[in-house]
């Protein structure tokens, strides 16, 4: 009986490996919203890093982290760590490329709760006097996050934060238009 019980265990083992071996090792996230303003008004939010506290869900989810500049404030080089609680971890992000009122590039880097290196891109776009933003992170899924990914979907546990940071910054550069 024992020899059965451990075969199974064994097999179970064998066959969670393959199925995890299967999954794709490339992920991409992305969303769009429409903001009511030109995409030089919207530009600023994402491409100085000051801004972010503002509309980051993030920064919502521990406004007691840490948090640091270096670099210029906005542009390439531009960079923000963070340490902070569970739900937020530590790492940080420095822009890579930025092309005003078109693009916004940036490396992360993940430390807590998993080591990971990723890229995230904002792109603007002209919509009459409108602009459609999108926010696309893609990187590599590890063995471990390829198993984390049986259990956790990152496309809706990322896309619903990208929502809310989309509806702030929506707020924000609306309500500043609104104000002219």
């Amino acid at each position: 009986m024992l020899k059965i019980i451990l075969l199974a265990i064994v097999l179970l083992i064998v066959v969670f490996v393959i199925v995890v071996s299967l999954r794709p090792s490339q992920f991409r996230v992305t969303r769009s919203a429409t903001i009511a303003a030109p995409p030089e008004a919207v530009f600023p939010q994402v491409n100085n890093l000051h801004n972010w506290e503002a509309w980051s869900p993030w920064a919502k989810l521990d406004p007691a982290a840490k948090n640091s500049y270096s670099g210029p404030p906005e542009g390439v080089g531009a960079s923000f760590a963070w340490d902070g609680n569970s739900q937020v971890g530590a790492g940080s992000m420095t822009i890579t490329d930025s092309q005003p009122a078109q693009l916004v590039r940036f490396r992360l880097d993940f430390l807590k709760p998993f080591k990971g290196t990723n890229i995230a891109e904002f792109t603007f776009q002209p919509e009459g006097g409108q602009t459609k933003i999108t926010w696309t992170m893609s990187g590599t899924y590890n063995f471990i996050m390829k198993a984390v990914g049986l259990f956790m979907d990152c496309d809706k546990m990322c896309g619903g934060f990208f929502e809310k940071g989309f509806a702030d910054m929506k707020a924000i550069v609306e309500g500043k238009t609104a104000a002219k």
